[in-house]
């Protein structure tokens, strides 16, 4: 009897020490509330039968009961083995859903799905769909935590209107497919798929990242395409992508600094007038989603700075991209912008931030027609526009893990015309939220 006693303890001892060293924890955020805002295009043409007129302003107001303004609603799972010596296994399978849609989790995004292996005192590796190098330095370094809010110049999220708002209702606006320096996540890639990220462990206040993306679906392109003489007919399709950063922390001062290259091959074809037939490129990792993208070379910088000054929390950010067409790099499109913010709690329960940021889109086009990166630009040489905003926001903590929030944001562009004999267009949008978050 006492044999079989001390086997069952053993038993139970053994599985005990199993399940310590085995976890899958779910996690997620569910965010609803109220969604509004109005978005101004002033002196936008209009055509009535043959005529055309100019100087006409088109006001679009909206507001729903919608999710997501402050976080994208999520549900996830990650784990973690301690295999013994310091390393450990993990994994991450992440999915956005959507609460006011028919289809809660069909319809949502794969938002990170990877695996790897942790060293302690040296660093970790994964493979999978995984944030970018610079994403993960803007989320450690945004005064507004990367808000799904418009007014944030450096996580740009949507001109024309919110894009929590967009996601909850399906409504859009025809102006916000205008190309201007403040859509939706124009500013780097998001995320992308395909991804080795290598990130070390802290050395004398020193940690870096990297990252490498490979999808060579087919290395045999060299087949001249037979339709025009110019251009490839297949087996050109690759998409690769590298980034490197680095974050330095020393006691209250944050510093991180952050580069990511993205090159997108595929199979084209060019007219006579050098004019693409098939193959355009397209802008990889637009919207803030995978990285996708077709002949094109793109280009994306950060650096930012956080001081922790006990009262409040300082922020200065600068963001740099340029994405050029592979084979012909006289058409590009450049956006830079920077940005200084506050946080603060000012009481141990109400917390707020305050941002405000200027910057400038600048489109480069080598011929009339060629630049597929702005939509129907016709402009010869050099174009630009400036842009700006600011965004106000405040969080009322109930608890750790719930919290009511109020944000507005505001955003404006100054005439920019990327149309040939176009009339030049500019825009003014806000948006402001009402809601309640719950992490769990």
């Amino acid at each position: 009897m006492k044999k079989s006693l001390f086997a069952l303890a053993a038993v139970g001892a053994i599985a005990g020490t199993a399940q310590a060293q085995s976890s899958v924890t779910v996690y997620g955020i569910m965010d609803l509330g109220y969604i509004g805002g109005n978005n101004k295009q002033a002196n936008a043409p209009v055509t009535t039968g043959t005529s055309s007129t100019s100087g006409v302003v088109n006001n679009t107001t909206y507001s729903a009961f919608a999710n997501g303004a402050e976080s994208a609603n999520r549900l996830g799972f990650k784990g973690n083995e301690d295999l013994g010596g310091g390393l450990s296994a993990f994994f991450t399978i992440e999915q956005e859903i959507t609460p006011n849609s028919a289809n809660t989790a069909a319809t949502g995004v794969n938002r990170q799905t990877f695996a790897g292996l942790k060293k302690s005192g040296l660093g970790q590796f994964a493979f999978g769909t995984q944030y970018t190098t610079i994403f993960n330095a803007v989320a450690a370094s945004d005064p507004g935590n990367t808000n799904n809010m418009m007014g944030n110049v450096i996580y740009d999220k949507g001109q024309g209107i919110a894009p929590a708002f967009a996601a909850a209702t399906g409504y859009s606006n025809p102006s916000t497919n205008s190309f201007n320096g403040n859509q939706n996540n124009t500013s780097f890639v998001v995320r992308a798929n395909n991804m080795l990220s290598v990130q070390s462990e802290t050395f004398a206040g020193f940690q870096g990242n990297a990252m490498y993306v490979l999808n060579n679906q087919n290395t045999n392109g060299t087949t001249v395409a037979a339709s025009s003489g110019s251009g490839y007919g297949g087996g050109t399709t690759n998409h690769t992508a590298w980034g490197l950063g680095v974050n330095y922390t020393w006691q209250k001062l944050f510093v991180t600094a952050n580069y990511q290259n993205m090159t997108d091959k595929a199979a084209y074809t060019v007219s006579s007038t050098g004019l693409y037939t098939a193959g355009a490129p397209a802008i990889g990792g637009y919207g803030g989603a995978d990285l996708v993208g077709i002949n094109d070379r793109d280009n994306q910088q950060y650096y930012a700075a956080t001081y922790d000054f006990g009262i409040l929390k300082a922020y200065v950010q600068y963001i740099n991209r340029k994405t050029m067409d592979v084979n012909n790099p006289n058409n590009s499109l450049a956006r830079t912008a920077q940005q200084i913010g506050v946080r603060s709690y000012i009481t141990p329960t109400i917390e707020a931030w305050a941002s405000a940021g200027t910057g400038k889109l600048t489109v480069a086009t080598a011929s009339s027609n060629s630049n597929s990166f702005v939509g129907g630009a016709s402009t010869i040489g050099s174009n630009s526009g400036n842009f700006g905003g600011f965004q106000l926001g405040s969080n009322y903590w109930l608890s750790k893990r719930t919290n009511l929030y109020a944000i507005f944001g505001q955003t404006h562009t100054s005439n920019q015309n990327y149309t040939l004999n176009a009339n030049p267009t500019s825009y003014n949008a806000n948006s402001y939220a009402l809601g309640l978050r719950h992490t769990f």
